[in-house]
């Protein structure tokens, strides 16, 4: 079976065709995004820390932004651990998969 799989693929690589070009390209993008999204959700809860900090000190006086600060950073980490979530099981059934 695994015979006839690899006979078109060897024609596609004769024929000049590169196989692997497609999947550098896609891990690198998710590398790129992913790298992209720690950063946001790092900016974010570094904002709602100065937020905080802020309003401890009585530099500013408007608890609602400190409070929208705060609730941004919390969903954007959430959904962070979520996708984390998603990506550890995805891998566990990968490697549970029989070859």
């Amino acid at each position: 079976m695994i015979d006839s799989i690899k006979g078109p693929l060897g024609a596609m690589k004769g024929a000049g065709v590169n196989l692997d070009a497609g999947a550098e390209a896609a891990g690198d993008t998710f590398s790129t995004v992913l790298k992209d999204s720690i950063e946001k959700v790092n900016k974010l809860q570094t904002e709602a820390d100065q937020a905080i900090q802020g309003l401890a000190k009585g530099d500013t006086g408007n608890i609602h932004e400190t409070m929208i600060a705060i609730e941004k950073a919390n969903l954007s980490f959430n959904l962070m651990v979520q996708v984390r979530n998603k990506l550890v099981a995805a891998y566990e059934e990968i490697m549970r998969t029989q070859v």
